[in-house]
């Protein structure tokens, strides 16, 4: 936070009581695997490291921005915005100003910094600066944007600007958790509640484990597993004489899907089987963690790795050996991807009082294993956090 207040300060020569930051925290999503495209219900929470964006009303009607994680500078005018430029960290910032402007005057640009140093964790930090964006043009246009419409406006900066067709999870955990809580957001009715544990769970620590693994979410198959999805709804809808519906699995019930399921086959089935266990385990989970049942919640987060992989196909080779080596590791209550399982890091639950212990013999482990990756990989250990701010 300093270091980005301190290089807006100095780079664009304005007095420190007029800079502001947003901090928009990375996401973990224990229980819920690609399910929220597909209307599920997720839990997530945020920890305690972020985005973060020093940023200022600018003189004229123009964005300039740097970043302390990715070089040059973006910069135009907020009436002439550029079209989106393959691989440049700049596009969320362009997207931010294209889907606020669609609803929004926008009288005032922003100079800013930011910096992120988990930009390519598979913990949603495109999303964390999409919401960053958003939150910086709102404050000094001076408008009340809620946060659901923020969830809305930085889903529309992936979905319509960047094309990448994802749901509500990544946005609504950054924008709604709250330290200590997980959060359960229904992507079906939009609404959510934040779930206390119960006083009796064991204390934990997140651990992340870094694959070295930073392939674009774009590039991969992301998409292709949300049409195969797609394909499986609209077999299913046509089944039970609803064709029209939209073809999402959260429009079939666990009950209708039972009866149906044998007119799939092959990747089709797959998915649907990942979707309705999945949103079981997330049904199981909440109930486990309300009960302070750390055990059963971490068996059901490793039992979700298992059906993306099985039933999902989402796991790239080192993130399978990761994801191994944590559920081998004592003291580790469960892990699983964090992200679309493509690329990335795994998260776990772990015992706080060994987690540093555990840290170290998996970091170990893992580069002894994939020494190519060794450079990129690593491990983190964090807490919870609240979801994104302005201080």
């Amino acid at each position: 936070m300093e270091a980005v207040r301190k290089q807006v300060v100095s780079q664009y020569g304005l007095a420190p009581a007029d800079v502001r930051v947003v901090v928009a925290p990375y996401r973990i999503c224990p229980l819920g695997a690609h399910v929220d495209h597909q209307l599920g219900r997720v839990t997530a929470m945020t920890i305690d490291r972020a985005v973060n964006l020093a940023f200022a009303p600018s003189q004229n009607h123009e964005i300039r921005m740097t970043s302390l994680s990715f070089p040059g500078e973006v910069r135009f005018p907020l009436d002439r915005v550029p079209g989106k430029q393959p691989g440049d960290w700049g596009n969320y910032v362009r997207g931010a100003v294209k889907a606020l402007s669609e609803k929004h005057a926008l009288r005032k640009g922003i100079v800013g910094v930011t910096a992120g140093s988990l930009s390519e964790g598979g913990l949603s930090s495109s999303a964390a600066f999409g919401v960053a964006c958003l939150m910086a043009l709102e404050a000094v246009n001076g408008l009340g944007v809620s946060r659901h419409d923020n969830i809305l406006l930085d889903q529309k900066i992936e979905n319509e600007y960047l094309g990448l067709r994802n749901g509500i999870l990544d946005q609504a955990a950054i924008l709604l958790s709250r330290r200590g809580k997980l959060t359960c957001i229904d992507c079906r009715t939009q609404q959510h509640e934040l779930l206390a544990s119960a006083k009796n769970m064991a204390p934990f620590a997140i651990l992340l484990a870094f694959s070295g693994l930073t392939k674009s979410l774009v590039t991969t198959d992301y998409n292709r597993r949300v049409d195969e999805c797609a394909a499986a709804a609209r077999i299913l809808l046509e089944a039970l004489g609803r064709p029209r519906m939209p073809p999402q699995l959260g429009n079939i019930s666990p009950e209708e899907y039972a009866q149906h399921k044998h007119h799939l086959s092959g990747a089709e089935s797959r998915r649907a089987e990942h979707f309705f266990t999945e949103i079981a385990r997330v049904a199981q989970g909440i109930k486990a963690w309300q009960a302070g049942n750390l055990v059963e919640f971490g068996r059901l987060m490793t039992q979700s790795c298992a059906s993306s992989i099985h039933n999902y196909e989402c796991g790239a080779p080192p993130l399978v050996t990761l994801y191994e080596l944590l559920i081998s590791t004592p003291g580790v209550y469960g892990a699983r991807f964090s992200g679309a399982g493509f690329r990335g890091c795994c998260v776990a639950l772990v015992d706080r009082t060994t987690a540093e212990d555990i840290a170290r013999h998996v970091e170990r482990k893992y580069k002894e294993t994939i020494p190519e990756l060794a450079p990129h990989a690593g491990v983190l250990l964090c807490q919870s956090d609240d979801g994104a701010r302005i201080v």
